[in-house]
């Protein structure tokens, strides 16, 4: 009797997820989650949000502003997995060229690639591709940060430490971006660098110091742009009649999107506030239309995501035995969290209009793509075999 030779099986082409995310830990599995509920959230909230506008700016098309993000998802999310398959040892390696490279194409903003949009300058045109360079410079800059102390943790007290090579990158980082006048993200790379040095175990004293010192540059540079002293001055003493149809006019309709929305809201794709009442409300002040659609359950949901982000990935930073890797996922975790309250905080009158967008929801390719390879980091540098790795150096240098 002869036996008939079956054929190979078709190669799969769907990645298993236990082969992925099998052996590791409960938080990692945790952290990826919240990732991608908030993505998907998001592409909902982005249609709902959009299609007012993208009805009047695409020839009636009020699908384009969603397609346009979604694209981002199908490239953001497998560039994430790719990265975190990185070697962290090689992403350690190679930091001074990624940051250098980032500072290159932040330089494109000042050369005829360069875009200005609302008093900022702080895009490119690239082959009909519009982003924001710095948002891949914070990506950047944490990397080439961590991987500076993580070499240095046991010199971090010193100031000299704080101040050469990291304080001159830092500030050429910072500088660049404050050319071309964008306070938000600037604000948000301050944030960013304190943390990963308070991290690093830097003394309060230094960052006392560093946060007037910056507090000082940062008053300086508001007080040379007439919009923005309006914007502050208007946050301080609160909206007239005056204020109502210029820096109010956001403020103003994003709150009362909010109160209107109550409790469940009035249901997904009834907003009032996106038909031209908040303006660019699928941008920064998403939010405001969470709550107006789906109410305080909405904006719990919101809430409680990145809170839960924010928990796992602190445990994470906890459990990590490389500083490098330490140094990474802190700053990561700084960088999304923070910026998220910072958008929250501006729609709920917490704060003066700083145009940061909302991590993971707002429109914007660059952002999204930027916080999804931010993740795609932290996913590389805790990795159970990366860990196995840096805990068998540590007990081989110990028993030495």
């Amino acid at each position: 009797m002869t036996q008939v030779a079956s054929k190979p099986s078709a190669p799969r082409m769907t990645v298993s997820v236990k082969r992925l995310f099998g052996r590791e830990s409960a938080d990692y599995v945790v952290m990826v989650s919240m990732v991608f509920f908030l993505v998907i959230f998001g592409l909902v909230m982005v249609l709902s949000s959009s299609f007012v506008g993208s009805a009047l700016g695409n020839d009636g098309n009020f699908f384009a502003t969603f397609f346009r993000q979604v694209m981002w998802v199908l490239l953001g999310i497998p560039a994430m997995l790719v990265i975190s398959r990185f070697p962290a040892r090689a992403l350690k390696k190679l930091a001074p060229t990624i940051f250098l490279v980032a500072l290159l194409l932040q330089g494109l903003v000042f050369t005829p690639l360069g875009i200005t949009s609302g008093g900022n300058t702080n895009w490119v045109n690239i082959a009909g591709f519009t982003g924001q360079p710095s948002e891949i410079l914070k990506v950047a800059m944490i990397i080439w940060m961590a991987a500076i102390l993580a070499d240095r943790i046991d010199q971090v007290e010193d100031y000299r430490t704080l101040m050469r090579p990291l304080g001159l990158g830092v500030l050429i980082a910072l500088s660049l971006v404050m050319m071309g006048q964008d306070l938000g993200t600037m604000g948000v790379m301050v944030v960013i660098a304190l943390g990963i040095v308070f991290l690093a175990g830097a003394r309060l004293s230094h960052l006392f110091t560093v946060v007037a010192v910056i507090a000082a540059g940062v008053a300086m540079l508001a007080m040379l742009s007439p919009s923005r002293i309006n914007r502050i001055m208007t946050w301080f003493s609160g909206c007239t009649e005056e204020d109502y149809l210029g820096t109010c006019w956001q403020i103003v309709h994003s709150t009362y999107a909010l109160g209107s929305g109550g409790v469940l809201g009035v249901g997904l794709g009834n907003s009032r506030a996106k038909w031209s009442w908040l303006p660019h409300a699928e941008t920064d002040f998403i939010f405001a239309i969470v709550g107006e659609e789906l109410g305080l359950i909405g904006t719990s949901m919101v809430i409680i995501s990145f809170v839960i982000l924010a928990v796992v990935m602190a445990r994470l930073v906890r459990a990590q035995p490389d500083p490098f890797a330490r140094l990474v996922t802190g700053g990561v975790m700084v960088w999304l969290i923070g910026q998220a309250l910072i958008n929250i905080a501006v729609v709920l009158e917490v704060l003066p209009v700083l145009g940061v967008p909302l991590p993971f929801m707002s429109v914007g390719g660059s952002a999204l793509m930027a916080s999804l390879i931010g993740i795609g980091v932290v996913m590389s540098v805790n990795r159970h075999d990366a860990i196995s790795v840096t805990a068998g150096k540590n007990r081989r240098s110990s028993s030495r």
